[in-house]
């Protein structure tokens, strides 16, 4: 009985263990933006799933501590989702997305027994990350430890390896935090690999931003804003295209290209004499082109468009989003949710592009064709999205979006986080333009030039660089990541097997005996 008393003890005090870990990296993503906790979170995860002097904890108990430190993490970042589907689906999302680190908790605690284990490890966090970002229905990777790390250090590793080195290298950091805490044999090692990433991400960020310049584009991004906030706002759509006209009336220099949100239009220019007209006023008072949200319709469905209106020439090339939410903008497998609430019909039903992600816009002071890469709202959290514009020519980066159902939560400071990442990523200048906010003009070092406050109506004006050569992230990213998968993924298979076929033979019934004999 006593033995048992002690167990549950140990289990829970080792689960609150796990759950500040999860809230400590929470606060590395933004708005805090604390990048310095999602280190100490990880240190703190592996704390949880270690041996306490001598007790191991078995692979139920791994399970339970890994769910337990994501649903502790996503319970905190995502509650912006309720704002749209309310609190069920929120928490039933959060719950879904811990899953995943069930397998990382099994594995965390065979391989934090070992002595090399906490090298290992982070390769196995980067796998569970992959997996949650692209399975199933395309992924969610809204949660990666890369996005809270845009202000830390790390970042700078973005432009040679993407996000998965991000957050790889955090993860390290964090590991061998807790070695060089909890094991002062190994206390130079740790230190000296903690030094190492932090040197390797100087020099990642030293050698990054030297892209040859093709000249500059004076460029307007327009925040409208919304009649007023909660889900009904899309009633008032004719208001939302209003505001964006009335605040493009507003420019009072000559802007090359001016960009509007995602869904500004959603009375379609296209097929609505009335907002063809509104929009023709701001593009003949802006006297450059402008890239307009709007929904246009083919033969295969509705589409989530971005529209090029250009004051010489009218409608231009048109980009539909590729990488749709779903359960937001479409339903997968609608009949079976059906059966199970009645909020599947709350969902969209549009249908993916599959172009590069890039439009051409003439700049109205110099001529020039300027190849504009977009990734819609959503698509900024997946790589593919960027790399695919900017090997297709993109000089310069967009992040239309439209943000007005979320409310004042962090979703949108969460998304420009993503933004400036891609900036470092990708070497190129992003325009953010939001309906109701956080609208940023960013540089290709991630650093903001200038941000809007949420929902007020705002315009932002700036001359951004223009570049068209190649990271080696654009190049390679994908690749590397896949490498780190696979490393992740040999490291736990080799996990499983050492643990079945070695510990039960040696460690296992050491501690027994030990246990025994006392």
């Amino acid at each position: 009985m006593s033995f048992s008393s002690h167990a549950v003890r140990s289990i829970l005090v080792r689960s609150a263990v796990a759950a500040l870990a999860g809230l400590s990296v929470y606060a590395s993503y933004a708005p805090l933006g604390w990048f310095f906790a999602a280190p100490i979170g990880l240190a703190l995860l592996c704390g949880a799933l270690a041996p306490w002097k001598g007790n191991h904890p078995s692979g139920k108990t791994g399970a339970l501590l890994g769910f337990v430190y994501s649903v502790t993490l996503f319970l905190l970042l995502l509650p912006w989702i309720g704002e749209f589907v309310g609190a069920m689906p929120y928490i039933a999302l959060s719950t879904f997305l811990s899953l995943y680190s069930i397998p990382l908790g099994i594995i965390g605690v065979r391989l934090l027994r070992h002595r090399v284990g906490w090298v290992w490890f982070p390769f196995v966090i980067v796998a569970v990350e992959w997996a949650r970002s692209n399975f199933p229905f395309g992924g969610f990777a809204w949660v990666r430890i890369a996005w809270g790390q845009i202000d830390s250090p790390l970042a700078g590793v973005a432009s040679w390896g993407g996000p998965a080195l991000v957050s790889l290298l955090t993860a390290v950091v964090g590991t061998a935090l807790w070695q060089c805490v909890t094991n002062s044999a190994y206390r130079r090692q740790t230190v000296s690999t903690m030094v190492a990433v932090l040197l390797v991400a100087g020099v990642a960020t030293l050698t990054n931003g030297r892209a040859h310049e093709q000249g500059t584009v004076n460029v307007a991004a327009i925040q409208g804003n919304v009649p007023r906030l909660g889900l009904d706002f899309n009633a008032q759509r004719r208001a939302v295209l209003a505001n964006h006209v009335r605040e493009t009336e507003k420019l009072s220099e000559q802007p090359d290209l001016v960009i509007w949100p995602e869904n500004s239009a959603d009375v379609s220019p296209l097929s609505d004499q009335q907002a063809e007209q509104l929009v023709s006023q701001a593009v003949a008072h802006a006297q450059a082109p402008i890239l307009v949200g709007t929904i246009t319709k083919d033969a295969v469905g509705h589409r989530n468009s971005m529209v090029v209106f250009d004051p010489q020439t009218g409608i231009g090339e048109t980009h539909n989003k590729k990488y749709l939410q779903p359960f937001g903008e479409y339903m997968p497998w609608r009949e079976f949710f059906r059966k199970l609430s009645p909020l599947v019909d709350l969902a969209g039903d549009f249908k993916p592009g599959n172009g590069n992600g890039v439009v051409h816009m003439t700049a109205a002071t110099t001529g020039k064709n300027i190849a504009v890469g977009i990734a819609t709202c959503y698509e900024v959290a997946f790589d593919q999205a960027g790399r695919d514009a900017v090997t297709a020519g993109a000089q310069i980066l967009t992040t239309p979006t439209n943000n007005a159902t979320f409310g004042f939560t962090d979703m949108t400071y969460q998304q420009l986080a993503m933004s400036r990442m891609r900036a470092i990523e990708l070497d190129r200048a992003v325009v953010v333009a939001a309906t109701s906010g956080v609208s940023a003009l960013v540089k290709p070092d991630g650093s903001v030039i200038s941000q809007t406050k949420i929902f007020q109506s705002a315009t932002l004006e700036d001359a951004l660089p223009l570049r068209d050569t190649l990271t080696f992230s654009a190049r390679y990213g994908t690749y590397i990541e896949y490498a780190l998968v696979i490393i992740g993924t040999m490291c736990a298979l080799w996990s499983l097997f050492f643990q079945s076929t070695s510990t039960g033979k040696g460690t296992s019934r050491k501690l027994k005996s030990q246990t025994a004999k006392r």
